[in-house]
Parts: C-alpha cells; structure tokens; sequence
C-alpha cells in the first residue's frame, strides 16, 4: 500500500522560506512521477509542481514559478519542495501525491495516491 507523509509546514512571514517534504513507501519510489498541490480555504485544490520519476523533468504553476523547487532523492524516497520569497497567498494546505506513470502531470485527476497534508501559513 502506497503511503506518503508530508512534513514541514507551519507559520513564516512573508518573504520567509520553508522547506517541505514527503515520505513515500508501499512500492518502487524511482518509477513514478510526484506532485505538490495545494489548498486554499475556499478554494479548489491546485496543481504546484510535479517531478518526473527519474527527476530530470519538472513542471511549475505560474504563481510559483522562480520561487520554489521541486526536487526528488530516490534514495531516502522522498519528495522536497523548496519554497523561497512566500507570499501571504501561498496560504494553504499543501499536499504530496503520486501518480502511476513516470512523466510529471499537473491535473490532480491524473494522481492516484494523496498524503494528509500540511498547513503552511504566511503572515503579511
């Protein structure tokens, strides 16, 4: 069974950085592409970044992109998301998901296995 445990979250200030990551097991790390979304209260979730299996592709949403980094140690099995210059709408709860196929996906529908989450704030 596919597990992911997020971590990392908590309350900065904007322009702060923060550094979250996600644990997987249940089956082959290195296969299988990983995404970040996240989510507002009061919004849908969106897609943040995803990493293809082996790391060498990676896809950003325009609102973060030049600020954070999505990067993968298939070694440790575990997904990172590096989040630099965050702004008060960077508020959300913020989720690791995967997905069976190896190429990055930005759609939330295209990922099978989702962890708990984890709540970043940002104060203005």
């Amino acid at each position: 069974q596919v597990q992911l445990v997020e971590s990392g979250g908590g309350l900065v200030q904007a322009g702060d950085s923060l550094r979250l990551s996600c644990a997987a097991s249940g089956r082959t790390f290195s296969t299988f592409a990983m995404g970040w979304f996240r989510q507002a209260p009061g919004k849908e979730r969106e897609f943040v970044a995803s990493i293809s299996g082996g790391g060498g592709t990676t896809e950003y949403a325009d609102p973060v992109k030049g600020r954070f980094t999505i990067s993968r140690d298939n070694a440790r099995r575990t997904v990172y998301l590096q989040m630099n210059s965050l702004l008060p709408e960077d508020t959300a709860v913020y989720y690791c998901a995967t997905r069976d196929g190896f190429q990055v996906r930005t759609h939330s529908n295209d990922y099978s296995y989702w962890g708990q989450g984890t709540q970043v704030t940002v104060s203005s």
